[in-house]
């Protein structure tokens, strides 16, 4: 649990607060919400704090994705109260995290593919977007100039690397983790999650000899 002031800075916050994103007292307090939660965040919350603010609604109850100090994302709900004194115009907020996997450390170390780093090629980022934008094989390989085996392929190495047993999975793994982009269309993979992200505007995202022999076989196979 933690405490915030009108401007969403935290005042104060529990030791299970703490422990879950990985600070201490003196490195959270004045350190924005935001600044703890997914990218996406100011978007999904913002209108519920104002709610709360203007005396709308006495709670809420969202979903979100954090990151952890060493860059661990982890899915769960959270939980808005304002709190209104007379002495204060604006009201000020208690927030109570949840994190899905209560059991989970808190610097995800059981979990490796959790870790916010480079899990991705840019192939893989692309084949994802599109696995999560619900293009089928054959749109996919024709996109990327792709056999539809070589689609499948970076499919079931994504499917390994993330632990989800089939496509819907790997898209809901994936948003668990922070990888997707949240409230826009088509997501995106974040630069973050791929390697050599600063090259993928602009360019395929392999050559034809970097690729797999199972990337490379014709379209037509």
């Amino acid at each position: 649990m933690a405490s915030l002031d009108a401007s969403l800075a935290i005042v104060a916050a529990d030791a299970d607060f703490l422990r879950l994103f990985g600070r201490d007292a003196t490195d959270m307090c004045g350190r924005s919400l935001y600044s703890l939660l997914h990218p996406s965040a100011p978007g999904l919350l913002s209108r519920h704090f104002a709610r709360l603010s203007e005396g709308r609604r006495a709670r809420f109850v969202e979903r979100m994705v954090g990151i952890r100090s060493e860059a661990a994302p982890f899915s769960g709900e959270i939980t808005g109260v304002a709190v209104r004194s007379e002495s204060e115009q604006a009201p000020s907020f208690v927030v109570v995290v949840r994190p899905d996997d209560e059991s989970a450390s808190p610097v995800g170390q059981d979990d490796a593919p959790a870790q916010r780093k480079q899990l991705l090629t840019q192939l893989d980022a692309q084949i994802l977007e599109g696995v999560a934008s619900g293009a089928s094989t054959v749109q996919l390989a024709a996109r990327l100039y792709l056999s539809r085996q070589g689609v499948e392929y970076h499919v079931g190495l994504m499917l390994r690397r993330l632990k989800a047993p089939n496509r819907a999975a790997l898209v809901a793994r994936a948003h668990s983790m922070g990888m997707l982009t949240v409230g826009s269309w088509p997501p995106r993979v974040l630069s973050e999650f791929v390697k050599d992200a600063d090259n993928r505007r602009g360019r395929r995202p392999d050559t034809p000899a970097q690729r797999p022999a199972a990337a490379r076989a014709t379209p037509h196979q």
